[in-house]
Formats: C-alpha cells, sequence, structure tokens
C-alpha cells in the first residue's frame, strides 16, 4: 500500500515537473521574442511607409514588389541576431511550435502575394479581374492578426492575444475606412506599430 502511494506521488511529482519546465520555457521564450516582435515591427512599419512614399511619387502601384524584399533582408538579420547568442537559445516542443506557426504565416502570405501578382501580370479578363477583386492587404492582415494570436495562445501571453486580435480586427476597419489605394500601406504601418509596441511590453514584463 506504501509504495502504491509513493509511486502515486512520484508519478503526480512528475507531471508538476513537467508542467513547470514548459511554463518556464514559455515565459523564457516570451521573454527573449521581446526583441524580435521590436525588429520585424520596425521593419514591417519602414517597408510600408517606403512604399507608401515610392507609390505616391512616382504614382506606381509596381513598388509593392518591394515587399518581397522584407523577407530576403529581415530572415538573414534575424538569424544574425540569434547567432550572436546562440547560448541563449531554447529548443523545444514550444519553441518548435511557434516557429512552426510563424513559418506558416510567412510561407501563405508570400504564396497568396506571389499567386496574385503573377494572375494579374499573364492574365486579362475575368482571371485579371479577379486578382484585383482578390485584394491582398485585408487577407494578409487577417493571416498575420491569426498568427500572432494563435501564438499568443500557445505562449500563454494576453499581451501576444490581444496584439493579434488588434492587428487582424483592427487591420481590416481599417482597410473598410482607408480604401483600395496607396493608403492601405497605413495598415502594415499599423500592424508593424502594434508589433513594436507588443515588444516593449513584453520586454517590460520580463525585464
Amino acid at each position: 500500500m506504501e509504495e502504491h502511494e509513493n509511486k502515486e506521488m512520484t508519478a503526480q511529482e512528475s507531471l508538476s515537473l513537467i508542467s513547470e519546465t514548459l511554463n518556464n520555457s514559455r515565459r523564457d521564450i516570451t521573454r527573449r521574442s521581446g526583441k524580435y516582435f521590436l525588429f520585424w515591427g520596425a521593419l514591417l512599419t519602414f517597408f510600408s511607409l517606403l512604399v507608401y512614399l515610392l507609390w505616391t511619387i512616382t504614382g506606381n502601384p509596381a513598388w509593392n514588389c518591394l515587399w518581397f524584399a522584407m523577407p530576403a533582408v529581415g530572415i538573414p538579420l534575424e538569424r544574425f541576431m540569434r547567432r550572436r547568442k546562440e547560448s541563449e537559445r531554447v529548443q523545444n516542443d514550444v519553441s518548435r511550435i511557434n516557429g512552426g506557426i510563424w513559418a506558416a504565416f510567412g510561407f501563405f502570405a508570400c504564396a497568396v502575394s506571389a499567386f496574385t501578382l503573377l494572375f494579374y501580370e499573364l492574365n486579362d479578363g475575368i482571371i485579371t479581374n479577379l486578382a484585383v477583386a482578390f485584394n491582398l492587404t485585408p487577407e494578409i492582415a487577417l493571416l498575420f492578426g491569426l498568427a500572432e494570436c494563435i501564438s499568443g495562445f500557445t505562449l500563454k501571453n494576453w499581451v501576444i492575444k490581444i496584439a493579434g486580435f488588434v492587428t487582424g480586427i483592427g487591420g481590416l476597419a481599417l482597410y473598410y475606412i482607408t480604401g483600395a489605394e496607396k493608403e492601405q500601406m497605413f495598415i502594415f504601418a499599423f500592424a508593424g506599430l502594434v508589433l513594436v509596441i507588443t515588444g516593449l511590453i513584453v520586454k517590460h514584463q520580463y525585464k
């Protein structure tokens, strides 16, 4: 009887240890993610304002192609930032799931953009009209907000959850307010500022 109780206590202690380890990992990953929210938020704000400025000056919406340069610039810089503090990296199921969420968002956002632009350039008539009607801005804003919100649930952080809702739903609201021209770049600037604010709050939470 006593041996059974000892085994039961050991099992409970093991579950408690696993739960505590996961919670510590979430806190550690969230703390480290603050600087990456700041980085990507600043980069997103910069590119959105750059595209808006060039589009305004030239009147040519083709400057939207600069968006493809953002991951080309951002991903190597982020990896460089990570390598500088290799010893601080945390690799576990939580970090892999969180990384997978943002990788999936990046893939879908790039795929939707590339296919829409491809159909717009190569086709006329109905397909072209469909491509124009399928406006990328609200779709990407919703995808972005969804990815951020899911990340917040994964990390169990209320700030990231709220930021995801604000980015997705707020971005959609701004879309209907600003219209379908270059002013839509303010939606991405808004999303970038939300990321920056999120990063600052997270860094303050875990300083």
